[in-house]
């Protein structure tokens, strides 16, 4: 009459180790934690399922101290003075952008706009630091043309550069809008405009016009979009960095930050 209770467990046991079948994705219990007769029987099967782990730990390691390694190879070496830090003074583009100056060169880009007051205060600033400019660096402006009013202003400075006028008038075009109040805001505008400076109506609207006028434009749209421009003025070094004033501080830091940027550049950054 003592038979009962080993069933019992025998039974138990059957079907915990059918439980087990259906549930190998979760954590199992240890063959500790059964009784000794549902060990003997759950156990074996168990056993057997399970293939030891040890060797695919190596792989593992061997794929992270590899990607620890492009990490450091990948990582941003900083301005030497370390006043300035990425991320707060500066940003780094996720791909670098080819740029339209030579490749032994080091790239600065100023995207502006004519009728922006803040693009009208730097601009000194930038043709102050052009008059020293290393052999190794190369300035260019790129005219912003986000909207209609931008894009008549960029026409007005690559129409410029068409007619070999751009040291001449770029400064002048800034303060006629700024200091004489006049916003320069259409084609005529700019005919009459131009006509003061020497220019005759009809070469500018050729300009103006031109095909090379309007590869331009259109490559001044793509580097907008490659470069993230939201703000102008914004400053682009070697087609991988961008600040601007507000990041830096004031425009005294930017033209600071702008040298230790090519400085890093140069080092091979």
């Amino acid at each position: 009459m003592s038979n009962p209770i080993p069933f019992k467990r025998v039974l138990s046991a059957v079907l915990a180790a059918f439980l087990l079948t259906l549930t190998g994705c979760v954590d199992e219990p240890t063959p500790a934690a059964i009784e000794p007769e549902v060990a003997n029987i759950a156990q074996a099967p168990a056993t057997e399922a399970v293939e030891p782990t040890v060797p695919a730990a190596e792989p593992v390691a061997e794929r992270r101290e590899e990607q620890q390694r492009i990490v450091l190879a990948q990582a941003n070496p900083a301005p030497a003075s370390g006043r300035f830090q990425l991320g707060t003074h500066y940003e780094r583009l996720p791909a670098a952008q080819g740029t339209s100056s030579s490749p032994n060169l080091i790239e600065v880009a100023e995207v502006f706009w004519y009728g922006c007051p803040h693009c009208y205060t730097f601009d000194p600033y930038l043709e102050n630091w052009r008059e020293n400019l290393p052999d190794d660096v190369s300035f260019v402006r790129i005219p912003a043309v986000w909207a209609e009013p931008l894009k008549v202003h960029a026409r007005a400075f690559y129409a410029a550069e068409a007619l070999n006028l751009s040291a001449e008038l770029h400064t002048s075009i800034f303060r006629e809008i700024h200091i004489n109040r006049n916003g320069l805001d259409s084609q005529a505008a700019l005919t009459e405009f131009f006509a003061r400076h020497g220019v005759e109506a009809l070469a500018f609207n050729a300009a103006y016009n031109s095909f090379a006028v309007n590869t331009k434009m259109n490559r001044a749209e793509e580097l907008g979009r490659r470069y993230r421009i939201a703000s102008v003025p914004t400053v682009i070094i070697n087609g991988k960095y961008t600040t601007d004033a507000g990041m830096a501080g004031s425009y005294e830091e930017l033209m600071v930050l702008i040298d230790e940027l090519v400085a890093m550049e140069r080092a091979g950054g």
